[in-house]
């Protein structure tokens, strides 16, 4: 990753501030995500759970950090972040990151990810937060990437999550749409599953990790 690109400044759930290079010295399994998405990003958050489990059952969770670093800045304050992050219970090693719009562009565009702000269905979903109906949606592709302790991208996963059979917060399991629930549950036949990408960070670290 550039140098220029790991300074930039975010922001982390807590309000602290932060940027990629701060995770130097671990390897990063980054995502791009947003807290209102209602068809793949609880999917992809109920994967990254799993992993983190194996991760933590290894005793590796201070080598690997678990980052979603969201394609919706505008609304994903730190306070919205530390809501979803207490609907997973995230733990220590899953960093939740926003910035500005700019510096959010920058990033997903040096790690060629394409996400666009388009109109809210009809009739509107709703927040699963604050209950209040949403004025847009945002597209966007589903990667997930996988960065040494040097920073430098490794492997790339660009696909939909199999999530079958993980658990999800029940508040996020009911803002799922119609696409949201066919994604978990007849997920696209090349979807990623949290033991396939385990496959990948057990290369990383060079030690295998066992079954989520």
């Amino acid at each position: 990753m550039a140098a220029s690109i790991a300074a930039l400044p975010l922001t982390d759930d807590t309000g602290s501030p932060t940027d990629l290079g701060a995770f130097r010295g671990r390897v990063v399994v980054l995502a791009d995500f947003l807290t209102l998405c209602q068809e793949v990003c609880p999917l992809t958050s109920a994967n990254l759970a799993a992993m983190d489990r194996a991760v933590t059952a290894a005793h590796l969770e201070t080598k690997v950090e678990f980052v979603e670093l969201t394609v919706d800045p505008e609304r994903d304050t730190p306070t919205r972040l530390r809501a979803y992050r207490k609907l997973f219970g995230a733990p220590a090693n899953w960093s939740l990151l926003t910035g500005s719009p700019q510096v959010v562009a920058r990033i997903w565009s040096w790690f060629h990810v394409y996400y666009e702000r388009v109109p809210e269905g009809s009739p509107p979903a709703t927040d699963w937060w604050t209950g209040g109906l949403l004025t847009y949606d945002v597209d966007h592709e589903d990667v997930l990437a996988f960065l040494d302790a040097a920073g430098h991208e490794r492997f790339v996963i660009d696909a939909l999550p199999d999530a079958r059979g993980r658990p999800l917060p029940p508040a996020l399991r009911a803002s799922l749409d119609a696409l949201g629930r066919q994604n978990l549950a007849r997920p696209a036949g090349d979807a990623w599953t949290a033991p396939q990408a385990l496959g990948v960070l057990s290369w990383m670290v060079g030690r295998t990790l066992g079954a989520p």
